[in-house]
């Protein structure tokens, strides 16, 4: 089997993730060489790494470039992923700056990879919240056609990264001892807490966070739609790990809850999970650290024709994230797309 060298840019909560997932999945490599601001030696995922100043010259002779930001990241892409699709590299960005380009594939692996056959070298990961609610809502357009969906999602401090969740942890444990709660990442404390807004406000759509408009623009271009309307209103949670999301949808034709059920069940990569009466339905904790979508609380939506009302959730770091970014590269290396 041919082996790859593969470049990770960034080392953070999901240049870390994607180094395990990597190994778990035993993804064919002969090489990572992990890129940052700085060179230093650095363990990652129980393993010390010598890291390699991101420059142009250190992506040559690699075959893919992932490139790990969190959710808003900014910046490493526009500096050297183009480049490095000049020198041969096959880069997938989990950052946004590149997601509506349309030289660039938008892709969920289970939902449209057949997006990879026209790919320019340059492939993006959907925001987090976006990939988990696709991953239900993608089999379920097939199924019934989307005219539209409501979105609350609840996303976890993890979506911010590694100094969220540090944040997170150290307000629990000043309120425990009755000190002061810092607030360094987010305007507003987070523990014991909700705030509901994540991004800055989109002049294009007055009152809405660049978070929420991503659910819009990234589901009509990965479903190929953009008469799909969306409204999302989208809050961070006191939460480590898992996205969580309720969605009110409407189709062009009807889906009862129980077809919504075989569907989703049919999934790859979707877990049912809908026994009210037993408290069973997805939970933040229990899709943290799992490949899986969990879904549930599938009911018709009785505020409109041909509506269900679902709630799902996903671990952001994982399928959200750096899980999704190595199935594109595996999708690729198969040729099944």
């Amino acid at each position: 089997m041919k082996k790859y060298k593969v470049g990770i840019v960034g080392i953070g909560t999901v240049g870390t993730e994607m180094v395990k997932i990597l190994r778990e999945r035993r993804f064919p490599v002969n090489e990572i060489r992990i890129l940052a601001r700085s060179e230093r030696d650095e363990e990652v995922a129980g393993q010390t790494f010598h890291v390699m100043e991101a420059c142009d010259k250190a992506f040559d002779g690699l075959d893919f470039a992932f490139f790990a930001g969190t959710e808003g990241a900014k910046g490493a892409s526009r500096l050297y992923g183009w480049g490095a699709v000049e020198r041969g590299v096959t880069v997938i960005d989990n950052g946004d700056d590149f997601r509506m380009d349309p030289r660039v594939s938008l892709v969920i692996p289970e939902i449209n990879a057949e997006a990879l056959k026209d790919h320019n070298g340059f492939i993006a990961n959907p925001n987090c919240s976006t990939i988990i609610a696709l991953m239900v809502l993608g089999p379920l357009h097939k199924a019934g056609g989307i005219r539209r969906f409501v979105v609350s999602t609840y996303q976890s401090v993890s979506g911010t990264g590694r100094g969220a969740i540090d944040e997170l942890e150290r307000q629990v444990k000043e309120y425990v001892s009755g000190e002061p709660m810092r607030c360094e990442i987010y305007p507003h404390q987070i523990a014991f807490n909700i705030i509901p807004q994540i991004g800055s406000l989109r002049a294009e759509m007055p009152g809405y966070t660049s978070e929420e408009a991503k659910m819009l623009f990234e589901t009509r271009k990965i479903l190929g739609n953009n008469r799909i309307r969306v409204s999302a209103t989208c809050v961070r949670v006191p939460v480590f790990y898992g996205h969580a999301e309720a969605l009110n949808i409407e189709f062009e034709h009807p889906i009862d809850s129980e077809e919504a059920r075989k569907i989703l069940s049919a999934t790859p990569g979707v877990r049912v999970v809908d026994d009210p009466s037993e408290g069973l339905y997805p939970l933040p904790l229990m899709c943290a650290g799992k490949d899986d979508v969990y879904v549930g609380r599938i009911r018709r939506d009785e505020s409109v024709g041909n509506g269900l009302t679902l709630f799902v959730a996903g671990d952001n770091i994982r399928k959200g994230a750096a899980l999704n970014a190595v199935q594109i590269a595996e999708a690729l290396i198969s040729g099944q797309y």
